[in-house]
């Protein structure tokens, strides 16, 4: 069966619609938008055409095909040929085929089969244009017999398995040849069509034709044009010369500035609220940008299900555009549980309650506890934290958060015992997508005993703090960065003494190949507390490196000075990791890393003491809440109380 020309000046029916025309051979050939198996076999088919073409369907099943038994399976035996020496053309015709990927779940009977095969003819067809060949040829073959005979017979005869093959003829391969883009507004400019990635010359890849539309909406969408579209494509085939010529016109419709806002599906949420934390200017000039970051603001308060913001029908008189924000309330009171183990740190239990929209304008109300160090400690020996924390969007304008919280705690590394209690305050201020900053201030009271004995202090200070992150994934990161740095001056009204804490943390993503199943992963970290003594600062505030979230291998929180042999923690620090992660499977991930880095007494890093190193592999399983996380590490060089190996359990990546 020839690819004959095909055709389509209307492109609302053109993608997906059904077979216009079919044409013998003609010099030059107008391609239509659909080549349906219907049309030449006499019989229906499936909506996915050859001029599919310039749109996409999905390869796998779709998520509404629900998976249901198969009555009167037909099972067949199927071999996919091509006419030429071409690897990668056929693995990717083999992929695209129903026959062939399904091949080890049968249709239900022989018209079952005939469906399924008549598909295919459109997928292959359609994939052959992707490819940039437009004069190709697929033969498919059920028994021995053409498409157009099995549909005749009562039965189709031979063995069981039915032999299907397939047979393709790609003809030669079309490269662009004359190219137009337009607008039917003189006021609505667009560029040429090698701004949109269409090249005389260059293959005519059917994906290209649909980037460049997609691209020219956009840009038209973004330039203040809410109802931009393609309103007609021509596209030759030029048999003769092996060429595509294409001539798209693109219908800009009204310019329009934001109009009234208004809100649906609130229930216990202030629809003022809403619409003030969306920041959609009215007034101004649409943007596709202004809608994206609306709503991804809205979905961050964490009190809706789901948000979508939709335009008006049309621009009004006075060139506005009415917009509705459609959101959906979730759940205000949740209930949550964790647990996390390591095998130098023990079990660890968490729990929390929050009551989220607590007055109607996005409130967060939470009360947090958790049991670490569980397993062989005693009661007196458990490691335990409480927290009563309160939170308020929008409270000095949409972009900024106030939260405060009251917090109480045990904790008793190897190092020292402390039991404190902090009272603090913030208001974090967002720039941008992935610029943030807080100010606040705290007070801690500490009762602590380590090496230097037992003291107390009552700390005050004024806490800064600015973030950058621009991961794709805050559970699993591919790409991106991830940058905080933290400056808080404090007073010890028990000590008398002044103290400066300082730290900064980077970690930085990438992956090696588009897929995105080989990622390197990298951690670097420091800080600095300047205060008259180690012994000034509180040890729960001092720097200790060692076991999870530091340098895995090693005992937790058992690296750094020493004083008759037992650590003290520093006032100074560093750390670095480094990572190899690769997915396996979609849902089995293998790590390999290591860590390394030290503490200090000294106010800065001090090198010459050398740093402690830890090396390890992990694997992953991947969920949807993120990756669950098993890593072996081991010391290299270690100390008393370092374990021969350590083995630790959470979920998320290591950083």
């Amino acid at each position: 069966m020839r690819i004959n020309e095909i055709r389509t000046e209307d492109p609302s029916a053109s993608m997906t619609g059904n077979a216009n025309v079919v044409r013998q051979a003609a010099r030059r050939r107008p391609l239509c938008a659909a080549l349906l198996a219907g049309t030449l076999l006499g019989a229906s088919a499936a909506p996915a055409s050859a001029l599919d073409l310039f749109g996409w369907w999905p390869f796998g099943k779709s998520e509404s095909e629900a998976e249901i038994a198969v009555t009167d399976p037909f099972p067949y035996t199927v071999t996919l040929s091509l006419s030429v020496s071409n690897d990668d053309l056929k693995e990717k015709l083999e992929s695209t085929s129903e026959l062939v990927s399904d091949a080890d779940r049968p249709p239900s009977g022989e018209a079952g089969l005939i469906a399924r095969a008549n598909s295919d003819f459109e997928r292959l067809v359609g994939r052959l244009y992707v490819e940039g060949y437009y004069a190709g040829t697929v033969d498919i073959r059920l028994a021995g017999l053409t498409l157009e005979a099995a549909l005749r017979m009562p039965s189709l005869p031979g063995p069981r398995p039915v032999p299907v093959t397939i047979r393709v003829s790609p003809g030669p391969l079309f490269s662009f040849g004359n190219l137009a883009v337009e607008s039917t507004s003189q006021d609505a400019l667009i560029g040429t069509p090698e701004s949109y990635g269409l090249v005389r010359g260059e293959t005519a890849n059917s994906e290209k034709v649909l980037r460049a539309e997609q691209q020219i909406v956009a840009q038209l969408k973004a330039a203040g044009y809410p109802f931009a579209k393609i309103e007609r494509r021509e596209i030759v085939a030029d048999h003769a010369t092996n060429r595509l010529d294409v001539r798209l016109v693109a219908a800009p419709g009204r310019a329009a500035r934001f109009g009234e806002v208004t809100v649906s599906g609130t229930e216990a949420t202030d629809p003022d609220f809403v619409v003030t934390q969306a920041m959609l200017p009215e007034g101004e000039q649409y943007s596709p940008q202004a809608i994206e970051r609306a709503t991804k603001r809205l979905s961050d308060l964490g009190i809706f299900s789901s948000v979508r913001i939709v335009p008006g029908e049309q621009v009004g008189p006075d060139g506005r555009l009415p917009m509705t924000i459609e959101v959906s309330e979730r759940k205000r009171n949740v209930i949550g549980v964790g647990a996390n183990w390591s095998s130098s740190e023990g079990f660890g239990v968490e729990a929390y309650w929050r009551r989220r929209n607590l007055f109607g304008r996005g409130e967060l109300l939470s009360i947090e506890g958790s049991v670490g160090r569980l397993g062989d400690n005693s009661l007196s020996d458990l490691e335990y934290a409480g927290r009563i924390a309160f939170e308020k969007p929008g409270a000095f304008g949409p972009l900024t958060t106030f939260t405060t919280s009251l917090s109480a705690k045990q904790e008793i590394p190897d190092a020292y015992r402390s039991r404190n209690v902090t009272l603090d305050a913030f208001v974090r201020r967002e720039f941008s997508d992935q610029l943030s900053a807080r100010v606040g201030a705290e007070v801690q009271f500490a009762d602590e005993q380590d090496v230097f004995g037992n003291r107390t202090y009552l700390l005050t200070g004024i806490i800064g703090e600015i973030a950058y992150d621009t991961r794709d994934d805050k559970l699993n990161p591919t790409k991106g960065i991830n940058a905080v740095a933290f400056a808080e001056p404090a007073y010890d009204a028990k000590g008398g003494n002044f103290m400066l804490f300082t730290k900064a943390q980077v970690s930085a993503y990438q992956a090696l190949d588009e897929s995105r199943r080989f990622v390197l992963a990298g951690r670097l970290g420091a800080g600095s507390i300047i205060a008259p003594s180690i012994r000034a600062v509180p040890a729960a505030r001092r720097f200790f490196s060692g076991g999870g979230g530091s340098i895995r291998g090693y005992a937790y929180r058992n690296v750094g000075p020493r004083i008759a042999g037992e650590v003290t923690g520093g006032r100074s620090y560093v750390e670095a990791s480094a990572e190899v992660r690769m997915k396996v499977t979609e849902t089995i991930g293998l790590v390999g890393f290591v860590d390394a880095g030290n503490s200090f007494s000294s106010v800065y890093p001090d090198f010459s003491e050398g740093l402690k190193v830890g090396a390890g592999a992990g694997i992953r399983y991947f969920t949807p809440v993120g990756p669950l996380r098993l890593d072996v590490a081991v010391p290299l060089n270690p100390e008393k109380d370092d374990p021969s190996f350590a083995v630790y359990v959470g979920l998320s990546q290591a950083f």
